[in-house]
């Protein structure tokens, strides 16, 4: 079932100025949509594009640069790591 035949449930309401509204409505009718399908679409999208944007890693080249460097020396024996590794697992299998 697409976003569009899916059974719309929920309600929001938002309050634009008269300007605000004219442009919407004559974009929505330029696209051949409802100003519900359009508005909700577009908030939907821009909401996707925030929320992908927060939780993008952003690393500059010379940092990442370095980590890829120390990702790519060989791995270091550290005694007490290795020491529990080795132990009995407390946990019951």
């Amino acid at each position: 079932m697409t976003s569009s035949t899916q059974r719309k449930d929920a309600r929001m309401e938002l309050r634009v100025t008269a300007d605000q509204k004219q442009v919407i409505e004559e974009a929505a009718a330029i696209e051949g949509r409802t100003v519900t399908d359009f508005s909700a679409t577009t908030l939907v999208e821009r909401a996707q594009d925030v929320i992908l944007r927060e939780r993008q890693l952003r690393v500059e080249a010379e940092q990442f640069d370095a980590f890829t460097a120390l990702m790519d020396q060989p791995a270091r024996s550290i005694d007490c790591l290795r020491d529990l590794m080795n132990r009995k697992t407390v946990f019951v299998d």
